[in-house]
């Protein structure tokens, strides 16, 4: 067993923008980077909301005059210890309750490939604030993409990189916030830093 595989087991474990559900459906599209006009609603969230942070991150559109897709290129510019992160979010207004899990169809390119999904729900939206987290690891391939499958019940309650054990459960019926980051590795075995890029194509629910 590799250690990437070591690190998911440790950590136990995105306009194209739908928000309504279906009577019986067993996919939804949240997001189609294929066919949006713009990205003007996600909004970088990097480690520079504190006085130490050096991280940048920004999510971009790539139009050529074969295809579409997503861009999330982040700088990690972590500190000694690993802390730092860079990331986006956007704002979002989901019930997920008739699915299991959120689909990413994505490669990454660059230094990393560990990044995660972080969700909010019921509104909450400041730093101060618990969000729920879930790490994957991209796919890296100068020519495939891949799905990553994120089961809803695997994300966990975290406040700045930590988790809460004893936390309030995701409400998967009220998700408003949806994001992405890149992270340092403060508290796990794998520390990253550096310039990576992550392709996306796609983020359903499933």
């Amino acid at each position: 067993m590799t250690p990437k595989l070591n690190h998911r087991a440790i950590v136990g474990f995105f306009m194209g923008l739908a928000f309504m559900q279906p009577a019986s459906g067993k996919k939804m599209t949240l997001f189609d980077f294929t066919r949006m006009d713009n990205v003007d609603d996600w909004h970088e969230i990097s480690d520079t909301v504190r006085t130490v942070g050096k991280s940048k991150a920004t999510l971009v559109l790539q139009k050529t005059q074969i295809f579409q897709r997503a861009v999330f290129f982040t700088l990690l510019n972590p500190q000694p210890n690993g802390a730092g992160f860079a990331g986006v979010r956007t704002p979002t207004n989901l019930n997920l309750t008739n699915f299991e899990n959120i689909d990413i169809t994505c490669r990454g390119q660059g230094k990393n490939s560990h990044y995660k999904a972080v969700l909010r729900h019921k509104g909450r939206s400041s730093n101060e604030d618990i969000s729920y987290e879930q790490y994957f690891e991209a796919p890296m391939s100068n020519e495939k993409f891949s799905t990553v499958s994120l089961p809803l019940n695997n994300f966990k309650p975290y406040y700045r990189g930590r988790e809460i054990p004893n936390g309030e459960p995701l409400d998967v019926q009220n998700i408003t916030m949806f994001g992405l980051q890149v992270y340092g590795g403060v508290y796990l075995p794998i520390k990253q830093s550096g310039v990576s890029a992550l392709e996306i194509e796609t983020i359903v629910a499933s």
